[in-house]
Formats: structure tokens, C-alpha cells, sequence
């Protein structure tokens, strides 16, 4: 099933404080949108982020992205609408709508949400209330409410896509979330489990727990990644993507680019799935000549499908000649662009081995590298 991710984002969240609205401020080292957005990487086909009109430098940062955009409405239910419109010419059977103030969702609450629209055409997590409920007039209790059956509602929830397109189109609008809508057009709900750190940025405190949960959650890897090729004959080398003029080329079963090998390995190693030889073997008769941007671009994607972003590689590579000073900044750029990552999270620098070993003298490139993996 081929499925998609409205992440609501339109909203101005003035109680959470901080001057700008809550999805642009800052935690755990991002923005409260860069985790709600990469929750759902890897996870399905399409995002779509509902953005306001006035969130300007939004609109221009992902526009040319993955992400599909799509504006917001008057209210909640209208910017929803506008989001499921966005994805009328794609070939989507199924939905997840999630609010961008939940960054904290994990991977979990997502798959159960999935596996339930399996069996039935709207599911969404809830957490049951265990707390004792009173009624109130701001100042004293004024009386006491069973908890029995209440539910504490949580997003993403999930809906066949027609299902909840023809339910928002009968919804007068008002909803307070898209289960109401569900259920006003008479779509069965299930509820699946909740999760008590899949809190709602509201006030300025939740920024504190906020930060707590995503770092006890975090899970980052590291791998390692070395490689060796000699020369042969050439004028140039490729390293790192980059065509350097050499007297002398390096031998290999694909274009050699010992750096980008190594990289790639690195990626593989912290995935725990092996390395490049095992992705694409030597023996194969395919992958002769090919451009190492092919097992690059495969590391990258596999780390997607695993539920993992890259944080930043370092790439050391190990020469008397060429010199890769010069090259360095057009390297970094080329490894940036094919793992979809900015160049501040790139590193390629260079070194000798002060003539010693065969680098020292002059009988090909070594290479290491390291890459650092976060759980999304």
C-alpha cells in the first residue's frame, strides 16, 4: 500500500513562548519540525508539511525537497483538507495525519498505527487516563468525573485515503482532531496503544521534557571504513566523486574511488549490514567500471529504510600525490549532494604517511573513514 504523512504545520503556537511558533524553535540541537518531520522518513512513500502563508522562510527552505507543501487553512480542519488535496494525483490508499507539535512520536506508535488500517479504515493511538478527574471552576473542585473508557488522543492517526478525503468534505469544520471528522461520517476507529513520552508541545516546560525524551530515546551508531586501491595506468583518479588530474589512475572492479568506497563502508558498518562487497559483489560482472555513487546512494537509502538519518561522515584520505587540498571543498560539495546532507556535515581532509608503507611510496591511496548514524 502506498502510503502518506500530513504533518500539520500551519499553526502559531503562542503558548509555548519563544517569539517564533513552536515547530521553528529549537530542541535537542534541531527544530521541532526536523524531528516530527524525520519520524516519518523511511517509514512512508510521501510527507506532506502544511505550512502557513507567513512562514515564508519555510516555504523556501523545502520547496525542491521531498516534501510535498501544501498551505494552511482558516482552522485545523481547513489546513487537513488542504493537505489531503496535495496528494489527489498521487496513488495514495492510506493516510497518517500528524501534528508537527509531537516530535517526540516514536517509530513504534507509527508501525501500530499501520498494522491496525491493515483490518479497518481509521485507527489512531490513545492513552488510557489512570489519573483521578475532577471538574473545576479554576478555583476548587466542583465535582468528580469517571475514567473509566477515557481515552487520551494522540496523532499520528491513520485513515484509508478516501475514507477520510469524503469525511472531511461532509465535516462542517471545527473538528478538534481528525477522529471527530472520522466518526462524524461514521468510520470505525480503533484505538491502539499509546505513548506517554508522545507528548504535545503546549507551554514552555514541555521544551525541558521534551529534550529529555528525545535524548534518553536516542540511538546512535558509529561505523568505520577503510579502503585501499593501487595505481595503474591513468591520468587521473576519482576521489570522493571528484575527477582529479593524475599521472596514474587507480585499479579497481568499479571506477576505484577509494574514498567514496570507504565511506560507504562506514555507513554499512554502522547499519550492521556488512560492506560493499557483500551489497555488490566483485564477481558480478555489472558492477564493473560502475560509479561508486551507485553504492553510496544504496548505503544512504538503506539507512533511510532502517529508521536512521546521517549525522556527519569523515572522510581522511591518505596520499603523497595528488594533492587533495585543492579538491577538498569540490569533494565535499559531491559527497553532500549524494547523501542528500549539507556540506557542514561533510569531511574530507588529507594526509601522508611521511613516506612509510606503500601510501609513502606512492603505490596507491588508503582511506578511512567514520560515519555517525541517529535513530530518526
Amino acid at each position: 500500500m502506498t502510503t502518506a504523512a500530513i504533518i500539520v504545520a500551519a499553526g502559531r503556537g503562542q503558548r509555548a513562548g519563544g517569539g517564533v511558533p513552536k515547530q521553528w524553535r529549537p530542541l535537542a540541537g534541531r527544530r521541532v519540525a526536523d524531528w516530527a518531520i524525520d519520524r516519518f522518513r523511511g517509514q512512508v512513500d510521501h510527507i506532506v508539511m502544511v505550512l502557513s502563508k507567513d512562514d515564508t522562510a519555510a516555504w523556501d527552505e523545502f520547496e525542491g525537497t521531498d516534501l510535498i507543501l501544501a498551505p494552511g487553512g482558516n482552522d485545523r480542519s481547513g489546513s487537513v483538507r488542504n493537505g489531503l488535496n496535495a496528494l489527489i494525483n498521487l496513488p495514495v490508499e492510506r493516510v497518517l495525519i500528524h501534528d508537527v507539535a509531537r516530535p517526540c512520536v516514536s517509530l513504534q506508535t507509527i508501525q501500530h498505527v499501520l498494522a491496525a488500517l491493515e483490518t479497518h479504515q481509521a485507527a489512531a493511538p490513545g492513552l488510557a487516563v489512570t489519573d483521578a478527574l475532577w471538574t473545576g471552576n479554576g478555583a476548587v473542585v466542583t465535582g468528580t468525573q469517571d475514567r473509566a473508557g477515557l481515552f487520551a488522543a494522540q496523532t499520528p492517526q491513520g485513515f484509508h485515503y478516501g475514507a477520510i478525503v469524503s469525511a472531511h468534505a461532509a465535516h462542517p469544520g471545527g473538528a478538534a482532531d481528525d477522529v471527530e471528522v472520522a466518526r462524524a461520517a461514521g468510520l470505525e476507529v480503533a484505538i491502539v496503544p499509546g505513548d506517554a513520552n508522545n507528548i504535545k508541545i503546549t507551554r514552555p516546560e514541555d521544551f525541558a521534557r521534551a529534550e529529555r525524551i528525545l535524548g534518553m530515546n536516542m540511538d546512535v551508531r558509529l561505523g568505520n571504513g577503510y579502503d585501499v586501491h593501487r595505481f595503474g595506468e591513468g591520468d587521473h583518479v576519482i576521489l570522493c566523486g571528484v575527477k582529479v588530474p593524475h599521472d596514474r589512475g587507480l585499479q579497481g572492479h568499479s571506477d576505484a574511488d577509494v574514498g567514496m568506497h570507504a565511506v560507504t563502508d562506514a555507513i554499512y558498518g554502522a547499519l550492521a549490514q556488512g560492506d560493499i562487497g557483500q551489497h555488490f559483489p566483485p564477481s558480478d560482472p555489472k558492477w564493473k567500471g560502475a560509479a561508486s555513487e551507485i553504492f553510496l546512494r544504496h548505503a544512504v537509502e538503506l539507512a533511510e529504510q532502517m529508521g536512521y538519518r546521517i549525522s556527519n561522515v569523515d572522510c581522511t584520505l591518505v596520499c603523497e600525490y595528488p594533492k587533495i587540498g585543492p579538491h577538498a571543498p569540490a569533494m565535499r560539495d559531491e559527497m553532500a549532494r549524494i547523501m542528500s546532507l549539507s556540506t557542514d556535515q561533510v569531511s574530507v581532509k588529507a594526509t601522508t604517511s611521511e613516506r612509510l608503507g606503500f601510501t609513502g611510496r606512492s603505490e596507491g591511496i588508503a582511506t578511512l573513514a567514520t560515519a555517525c548514524l541517529v535513530k530518526s
